[in-house]
């Protein structure tokens, strides 16, 4: 099965905060273009199992992610899809049998159920920085955009202990950050 737990930490940034940690810090000059679809029932079962369901385009590949609370980080668990079966999820003329699929009946959450909602485009930066994954995003959905800090580590204290210095170095406020289908949902 394809899974992992992702422990990560995110900031909202504004423009002038995402400029300073792109120039002080070494982040590649282009980004990488990364598109989120964004699936959800009509009675919003995955948001009340507190979960999410997406397939995500990047340097064409197509990847298909539901993502779980854990008691430390998410669980994700992915299903590769051809950029065929991607489009017609998206459409709704396919229902995918994966691993997705089974763990979707464990919400009791049918794939049938699923409506497809839009989706939300990142221009995405990273790099390697005291052990952990820094990412730069500039995000673009329904007439909105926004600018996000995201650091993944592979513990909570090497995490929490390397964001909290990179804020406090760059004098940036910690402030409550939703994750990107939270923010796509409320723009509805």
């Amino acid at each position: 099965m394809a899974q992992e737990i992702e422990i990560e930490y995110k900031n909202l940034l504004t423009e002038k905060e995402f400029n300073q940690l792109l120039y002080y810090l070494p982040f590649p000059p282009g980004g990488k273009i990364q598109t989120n679809y964004y699936f959800e029932t009509k009675d919003f079962a995955l948001k009340n199992h507190k979960s999410a369901l997406r397939i995500r385009e990047k340097n064409d590949a197509w990847r298909l992610t539901l993502k779980e609370p854990q008691k430390v980080g998410l669980l994700e668990t992915h299903d590769l899809l051809t950029k065929q079966e991607a489009e017609a999820i998206i459409k709704g003329q396919l229902r995918f049998k994966g691993e997705v699929s089974q763990q979707l009946k464990k919400l009791n959450v049918s794939f049938e159920d699923l409506i497809y909602y839009g989706s939300l485009k990142t221009v995405r930066r990273e790099t390697n920085y005291e052990g952990v994954l820094l990412v730069l995003d500039y995000s673009t959905y329904n007439g909105t955009a926004d600018y996000e800090l995201e650091l993944e580590a592979a513990t909570q204290q090497t995490g929490k202990r390397v964001f909290d210095a990179l804020l406090e170095k760059y004098n940036i406020p910690e402030r409550k950050t939703p994750n990107k289908i939270e923010r796509f949902f409320s723009t509805l």
